[in-house]
């Protein structure tokens, strides 16, 4: 594996890290804090959904040793989070009054398809902000942590071989 491919699994690896542990503080406010999410809350945690299968693919050695494959990975996280942090300025702008809300920010519809059928729960409001640090209302954060977890792809998709060394064949 060559010194630049070690470099950029340093980054799959911190990619990794700040998107778990942000979608691990996420349940935590949920389970202990007592914060229901709503749809768009959901919504915006499908982002990490595809972030973390990716980056340990990127990981497996067959792949990490492909300096290529991984920094399309890389761009494709990066890429992925940039349309979760849209998805976070969008229930944000809901929030601020800004736009509507989608119908099933109201009451009535829900997510179904292997997640809880909101449908029969107490719908949690989009447009009404929880909990806010610093002005910053969850959605809010999301969008700070999300375009976090961009740059930080991208700086890893942008490692350079610098030189043909290795370290093994």
């Amino acid at each position: 594996m060559t010194l630049s491919a070690l470099k950029m699994q340093r980054w799959v690896i911190f990619v990794f890290a700040l998107s778990a542990a942000t979608i691990i503080g996420a349940w935590a406010f949920q389970l202990i804090g007592g914060f229901s999410p709503c749809p768009l809350c959901l919504m915006q945690r499908w982002a990490y959904y595809v972030v973390l299968p990716l980056t340990l693919a990127m990981l497996w050695p067959a792949v990490a040793a492909r300096t290529p494959l991984v920094r399309l990975g890389l761009i494709i996280c990066a890429l992925v989070m940039i349309g979760g942090a849209g998805i976070g300025v969008y229930h944000a702008g809901v929030e601020w009054g800004f736009w509507p809300g989608p119908q099933s920010c109201a009451g009535g519809g829900g997510l179904s398809g292997g997640l809880p059928d909101l449908s029969k729960a107490t719908v949690v409001r989009c447009d009404e902000a929880q909990w806010r640090m610093f002005g910053l209302s969850f959605a809010g954060w999301n969008v700070v942590v999300s375009l976090l977890v961009a740059a930080v792809a991208l700086r890893g998709a942008m490692t350079r071989d610098h030189g043909s060394s290795s370290l093994s064949q």
